[in-house]
C-alpha cells in the first residue's frame, strides 16, 4: 500500500483557489457602501449581480495575485540574493561556529533570546512578512548547534507569531482597529501585555522542550527523514571557516542591514513617540538588501561576476516562497472578483446580532478564524470588519 504523502503547498493553494471559485457560484454576491477610508458602513449591505468565477479566472487569479504581491515577492528575492552573497563569503558559518564555541554547550539559550526579540518585533509593528529574511539565516545556525531545521523555523514562526497575536502597540492591526472602533490604542494595553507574556512563555517552553528532545535523540526530530539543504548544497561536516577581519566586517554589514530594516518600518509617529520615522516599506527594503548584498561582496573582495552569481543563486533559493505569496493572494482576488467578500462579512454581522457578551466573544473568535485565512492582511481585515463588529460589540455589552 502506498504511503500517504502530504501534497506541496502549491497543490494545497490551487485546491483552495478552486474551492473559492466554486463558492462564488453558491454564495450570493453582495456589497456594502464604503466610506472614503474604505470602511464598510453597517446596515448598507445589499445583493448585487452574481459574478461566478470560472476555470479561466482560477488560472488568472494566481497571476493577478502576483501583481498585487509583487512588492513582497521582489523583497523576498532581494533578501535571498543578499543572503546568497553573505553565505558565499563564509561569514555566517564562521560567526555561527564562533558563537557556538563561546556558548560552550549552552546553545539552548539561543531559543528564548531570539524568540523574545522576534516577539518584540511582532507586537510593536506586526513583524510577519519581514521574518521571511530570517528563516534561511537561523535554520543553519540551529542545525550547526545540534538541533534540527524545524527548531529554527519554530523560533522565528512562534516567536513573531506570539508577538503579533498580542499586538500591544501594532499600528497596522490594533491601531487601525482602535481607530475604526473609536477607542484609544492604549485601551486594553495592560491585558495585551499580559497576553504577550503568557504567549511568549508558552511558545518558548514548547520550542525549548522540543529542541532539548531532538538534541538528546536526533531520531525524535519531526524532520529526521529530510536532509537539510541551503544554498543548493547539502551541509556537510568539516572545519568551519576562520573568522577573519573581512568576515567580521561582512557580519557588521549583515547586522546593520537588519537593524535598519527594523527601524525603518516602525511607525514611531503613529505610536506617539518623538523618534523620526522613515516610513519605509517593501520597495525601500528591497533596495536596502540589494545595496547591502553588493557592499558585503565588495568588502570581502569578490569580483563583479562572483557577486552577481552569488546574488542570483541566493534569490533562486527563495523563488518558491515568492510563488507561494503570489498564489495565496489569488484567493482574495477570486473572492473580490466574485463579490462574495462583503457577503461573508454580512453573514458574520447577522450571526452576531443580538448575542450576549460571552456568546459574542466566542462567535467573533470563530468568525475570525476563516476570515483571517481569506483576508490575510491584518490591516485589511481590520478595515473591513471592525466598522461592522464594533457597534455590535457595544450592543452586546
Amino acid at each position: 500500500m502506498k504511503k500517504f504523502r502530504m501534497p506541496t503547498a502549491y497543490t494545497i493553494l490551487f485546491v483552495l483557489l478552486i474551492l473559492v471559485a466554486a463558492a462564488t457560484w453558491l454564495i450570493p454576491a453582495g456589497s456594502y457602501e464604503h466610506g472614503e477610508d474604505g470602511a464598510p458602513a453597517a446596515g448598507t449591505y445589499h445583493q448585487v449581480e452574481q459574478q461566478p468565477q470560472g476555470p479561466g479566472d482560477v488560472v488568472l487569479a494566481s497571476f493577478e495575485g502576483f501583481y498585487d504581491a509583487v512588492d513582497v515577492a521582489v523583497f523576498i528575492l532581494m533578501v535571498g540574493g543578499f543572503l546568497g552573497v553573505v553565505m558565499r563569503t563564509g561569514a555566517i558559518d564562521a560567526g555561527v561556529s564562533n558563537v557556538i564555541r563561546l556558548l560552550g554547550g549552552r546553545e539552548i539559550w539561543l531559543v528564548p533570546a531570539l524568540m523574545i526579540l522576534f516577539s518584540l518585533g511582532g507586537t510593536s509593528f506586526g513583524m510577519w512578512e519581514e521574518t521571511m529574511a530570517f528563516y534561511p539565516l537561523l535554520v543553519p545556525v540551529f542545525v550547526s548547534a545540534g538541533y534540527d531545521a524545524l527548531t529554527g523555523v519554530a523560533v522565528v514562526l512562534l516567536g513573531s507569531g506570539a508577538g503579533v497575536l498580542a499586538s500591544t502597540v501594532n499600528p497596522f492591526a490594533t491601531g487601525i482597529a482602535a481607530g475604526f472602533a473609536g477607542v484609544s490604542l492604549g485601551d486594553g494595553l495592560g491585558l495585551r501585555l499580559l497576553m504577550l507574556v503568557v504567549f511568549d512563555a508558552v511558545a518558548i517552553w514548547y520550542v525549548t522542550r522540543y529542541a532539548v528532545k531532538v538534541r538528546r535523540d536526533p531520531s525524535r526530530s519531526l524532520v529526521a527523514d529530510i536532509s537539510f539543504r541551503h544554498g543548493g548544497e547539502e551541509r556537510k561536516g568539516g572545519e568551519p571557516p576562520a573568522l577573519t577581519g573581512r568576515r567580521k566586517a561582512v557580519l557588521v554589514v549583515f547586522t546593520l542591514t537588519f537593524l535598519v530594516m527594523i527601524y525603518a518600518v516602525i511607525p514611531f509617529d503613529d505610536m506617539g513617540l518623538p523618534i523620526p520615522a522613515l516610513g519605509w516599506w517593501f520597495p525601500e527594503l528591497s533596495g536596502l538588501f540589494l545595496l547591502a548584498g553588493i557592499l558585503a561582496g565588495l568588502i570581502y573582495g569578490m569580483g563583479e561576476l562572483e557577486i552577481v552569481e552569488a546574488f542570483v543563486a541566493g534569490a533562486a533559493d527563495l523563488i518558491g516562497v515568492a510563488f507561494i505569496i503570489g498564489i495565496s493572494r489569488g484567493i482574495t482576488v477570486l473572492m473580490d472578483g466574485g463579490r462574495i467578500t462583503d457577503t461573508v462579512l454580512y453573514w458574520g454581522e447577522q450571526a452576531l446580532e443580538g448575542a450576549g457578551s460571552v456568546v459574542f466573544i466566542l462567535l467573533v473568535f470563530l468568525i475570525y478564524l476563516p476570515l483571517s485565512i481569506l483576508i490575510p492582511s491584518s490591516s485589511g481585515l481590520a478595515t473591513l470588519s471592525i466598522p461592522l463588529l464594533s457597534p455590535l460589540g457595544s450592543f452586546a455589552g
